[in-house]
Parts: C-alpha cells; structure tokens; sequence
C-alpha cells in the first residue's frame, strides 16, 4: 500500500455563474521516501492539487468527489479535528513566500517552540533544543543567533531555510514544497533545492514538489505528473518523460526551457495560453494550442476537438492524447501483421 493514494479527486469553486472545476479526476500514488514532481504552467491546478491533500482550499473551493488516504487512513472524510493532528505533524508544506508563513512578530524560536508544543508534550526546554538542531541541519549560520532575531532581520534565502527547517520539525512522512523558490536568485534556489533533496534523503521523507520548472524537477524528482487545466495528461519516471516526452503539451514545455533554442533566436513557446476554467475547450482542453490537432490539409482531428482523450501506457508512462493513441495501435498492428 502507498504511502498516499489519491484517486479521481475532483475539486470545485461556487462561484456566482455557476461552479467551477479546478481538478477533475486526478489519479497518482505516493511511496514513502519518494520524491514526486508536479508541473505545469500557471492555472493549470497544480497548487490546488497540493491544497487538496490536507483540505486546505479556502472557501467557496471545495472537494466534489475523491478520494485521499494516506497511511490507509481516508483524509477527505477526516474531522477538522483530526486534519489538525495530520497537518505539520505527518504533512508539512513550504510555501512560496516565507514572509506569508512566518509571523512577524514572534522570534524565530518563539514560532519553532510553538509549533513543537501544539504537537508534542514536552518542555520549553527540550523545544528549543530541537529547534536548535534543525536550524543546524538546514545550515543556518549562528543558528543560537538566529531564534532570537525575527523574519525581517534575515535575507530571503535564510527565511527559506528556516521554513524547511519548520517543516521538519516533527519528522514528517510527506513535504509538499509549493514552488519553495520562486522568490530567490538563481544561486540560492540551488543551494535551496540541494538541501531540501539531500535532507529528505537523509530522514526518509517524501516529497512532493510543485513547480513550473522542469529543470529542477529533472534534478529533484523520481517521478513527475504534468497537468493541464486542472487534469494530469502525462506522468511517470521522471527521466523517461524528460527524455522522450509524449504529450504535445510536454513537449512544449521542455523546448521552452532557453537551452533548447538556438544562440541569438528567439525562445520557443507554446502558441496562446491556459484556457479559463470556466471556459474549457470542448474535447482535449489542449487542442486548441496543439501543432498535431491539425492535420496537414488544415482539417482538426474529430477525437481531439470532440472527446476527452483516455489515458495509454507507452513505456512506463500514462498519457492522455489522442495522437499517442493513435500510434500505439498503428505500431500494435504492424507488430501483429509481421
């Protein structure tokens, strides 16, 4: 059994023309220590999906239908009660901006020492001492300097490394890191992201990593879901999508990356944008920005434009795409014909 299991959750806003759907029958699975990716652009429900595990969506968003079990235990039908001795105990998140998590206010310590007692029966004492070692482990610099200041006496990339050193404070099963380095330069998003691997490594924690960039999920991840329009269309091992993606969508994204295009041209890009929700193309919500919807006399594929595409396995991956349908029966019935 998984670590976690979410199975054909489908996530809803009620909006005033009427509800809106954020997620529709998202499927993938969890093992303990493992390092799951999650991509795509803006809107395309990734962070939604993140939100859903712990039923964090703020209202009028709610979980339609689903479900969610991590350790055998069903979370979508769990108390707040009980959601509460789950959430930063067993599952803990990093956000994308640390000044949103972290209380301006209290002390470093104070927040640390507080989190520790709203979980566990011990001592003031004993909380900063481990508050101490995690700030340690995430190799903050004088780190007894460090409880005693506050969020706006540290830079952006030491505030991250307190927030990772936050979410491990427990010794959690799962980390879901929601883009943890959006708002740091390059240099440190590196080290921010070596940390974070080698340190989930080391304690056996799972990891579940939201993103819009395929380079760190290639260097990060074992395994990625690409999502599009609240749906997953590919996932599987890392490495395999990142080397032969099949889904036009994936495709697009990778040759996006700047070192896919030629010196002194312009960067590719995928043509148009993410589709509203409330507004989805009928049929593949990609088809209306897919090269291979059109045929070479102009005319759309009927499937792409008319039906929602079933998943298909090529190789260890799961692909949703009517054109990948389509070449595995051809290449199924040239095998067969030989």
């Amino acid at each position: 059994m998984a670590l976690l299991e979410v199975n054909h959750l489908d996530v809803r806003f009620a909006l005033r023309q009427g509800e809106v759907r954020a997620l529709r029958d998202v499927n993938f699975t969890l093992e303990r220590g493992e390092r799951l990716g999650i991509v795509g652009e803006s809107g395309a429900g990734k962070s939604v999906a993140a939100f859903s595990l712990l039923n964090l969506i703020a209202k009028p968003g709610f979980i339609a239908g689903g479900e969610i079990r991590f350790d055998g235990q069903a979370l979508t039908k769990m108390s707040e009660r009980g959601l509460r001795k789950i959430r930063g105990n067993r599952i803990s998140m990093i956000f994308q901006d640390p000044m949103m998590t972290l209380n301006p206010v209290l002390s470093i310590g104070e927040q640390m020492i507080e989190c520790l007692k709203a979980h566990r029966r011990i001592s003031r004492r004993e909380a900063r001492s481990i508050a101490l070692d995690r700030l340690k482990q995430v190799q903050i610099p004088s780190p007894e300097k460090r409880l005693d200041q506050y969020p706006h006496e540290l830079s952006g990339g030491m505030r991250q490394r307190i927030i990772i050193a936050i979410a491990l404070l427990l010794d959690p099963d799962i980390i879901v890191a929601d883009e943890p380095t959006t708002a740091l330069d390059v240099t440190i998003q590196a080290e921010i992201m070596a940390l974070l691997l080698s340190l989930c490594e080391t304690h056996n924690v799972a990891l579940i990593l939201i993103t819009h960039d395929l380079g760190v999920v290639s260097q990060v991840t074992q395994r990625m879901l690409v999502m599009y329009a609240g749906r997953v269309i590919e996932q599987g091992p890392t490495r395999e999508i990142i080397n032969d993606p099949q889904h036009p969508y994936t495709q697009g994204l990778l040759n996006a990356l700047p070192q896919m295009a030629t010196p002194g041209e312009k960067l590719n890009q995928i043509r148009g944008s993410m589709p509203s929700l409330n507004a989805l193309p009928s049929g593949c919500a990609f088809h209306p920005r897919c090269d291979f919807t059109h045929r070479s006399d102009g005319t759309a594929r009927p499937a792409c434009v008319e039906q929602v595409p079933e998943f298909v396995i090529s190789g260890q991956c799961r692909v949703a795409c009517h054109m990948v349908a389509e070449m595995l029966e051809d290449r199924r019935m040239k095998e067969e014909a030989q």
